[in-house]
């Protein structure tokens, strides 16, 4: 298993290809690691998982909308036909997530199969069950993102709060919501090919 730094990632990205399509190099990590704000420094197209959340009225008629961001809240069986078609080579236009608006929005980032390299960032491209043991084998390689749990949670809080939320349901939301997620993707870590350690000075 590779040890990466942040400073260290773009020159490992340099080195990484496939012919014919894009090399797809998964970020995962807990809530507030860091994961878009890492995917986004090494200039390259991005895949969030995040574009796959289910919309609130079907969360809703789930009974799950208290549970957004739980791994039966996405949309996995489009998130891994979309991944399928890039490592075969195909264009794809992908969903965004909009905080604002709390829902993704379709056909907003267009992805090339002519791009060098995909960041594909999200919460459980190394979870093994409830479909999402279908999205390992697509991806080329996969970095899982280490940061001290304290400073997780102060991103994870001010997120909250940026987005509308006031300071004691930030704190609770994720506690209560965001805590089990994070306990579960931290259980995946060993399936990682790297991992790449952010530290305060690597803050969001």
């Amino acid at each position: 298993m590779l040890a990466l730094t942040a400073a260290g990632a773009p020159a490992r990205v340099r080195t990484l290809s496939r012919d014919g399509r894009p090399f797809l190099l998964g970020i995962v990590g807990p809530p507030g690691a860091g994961k878009s704000t890492l995917a986004e420094a090494l200039g390259q197209p991005i895949l969030p998982m995040d574009g796959f959340h289910f919309a609130n009225e079907h969360l809703d008629r789930l009974g799950l909308r208290d549970r957004k961001g739980a791994p039966a809240t996405f949309d996995v069986d489009g998130f891994a036909s979309q991944l399928a078609r890039l490592r075969a080579g195909e264009d794809v236009v992908a969903p965004r997530f909009d905080r604002d608006l709390d829902a993704a929005v379709a056909g907003a980032l267009p992805l090339s199969a002519r791009d060098r390299l995909v960041a594909v960032e999200g919460n459980y491209l190394l979870h093994d069950a409830d479909g999402w043991e279908r999205i390992r084998p697509l991806l080329d390689e996969v970095w899982y993102i280490d940061v001290p749990d304290e400073l997780r949670m102060r991103r994870l809080v001010a997120r909250h709060e940026t987005f509308g939320r006031p300071h004691d349901d930030a704190v609770r939301w994720a506690t209560d919501v965001d805590g089990p997620n994070a306990i579960l993707i931290r259980a995946t870590r060993h399936r990682a090919d790297a991992i790449i350690t952010l530290t305060e000075g690597d803050d969001a």
